[in-house]
């Protein structure tokens, strides 16, 4: 009969804060302030625990399995996101391409609405959270917000959107496409 002993650490990871961010930690919720807005973000930590020492955040548990490293490592990371998002923005940008039928957008509130896809009649809506910020330019459309995940959420809905089916994609690859993510090109 073979026993399997789960190998247990003391894990504790530090994250410095930067100049011109201001913190509040109350309970598992994370609350940033910076320069360009604030976010907020509540954490399931697990058995780890989240603290505020001086001008850090220590994140970790005394007897970590594999499951808590993990769930520490990624609340690291989006902390992290959350201190670049306020210092600046992340930007998403798209282009608009179309070879067939020209296409319109038109942006009402919190909604894009594309017209002439495809020559369809019908308006294909793009709904958009409203904590981003939209600029359309001619082709390219940029996405600005404090939040990574809104931010390619509101860009993953411009392509949902304009998604071709029942027609062969390799003549008809009319659209809109992320072409730099977060200041990375595509």
């Amino acid at each position: 009969m073979l026993t399997f002993i789960k190998m247990k650490k003391e894990i504790f990871e530090n994250i410095e804060i930067p100049e011109g961010i201001t913190i509040e930690l109350v309970g598992n919720k994370v609350k940033v302030k910076g320069p360009e807005g604030e976010i907020s973000r509540k954490f399931d930590p697990g058995k780890a625990k989240i603290e505020l020492k001086e001008n850090q955040i220590v994140i970790g548990h005394k007897n970590a399995s594999k499951n808590e490293k993990k769930r520490i490592n990624t609340i690291l990371a989006h902390i992290k996101n959350m201190f670049k998002g306020v210092t600046t923005k992340f930007e998403y940008k798209l282009k608009v391409c179309y070879g067939h039928f020209p296409f319109t957008l038109k942006q009402e509130g919190n909604k894009v609405i594309v017209k002439n896809f495809l020559g369809e009649k019908v308006e294909r809506v793009v709904n958009l959270p409203e904590e981003i910020e939209m600029e359309i330019n001619k082709e390219i459309i940029t996405i600005k917000s404090v939040d990574k995940e809104l931010a390619g959420q509101a860009a993953a809905n411009f392509e949902t959107a304009t998604k071709i089916k029942g027609r062969d994609k390799r003549k008809f690859q009319d659209g809109v496409y992320i072409i730099e993510k977060a200041g990375k090109k595509i």
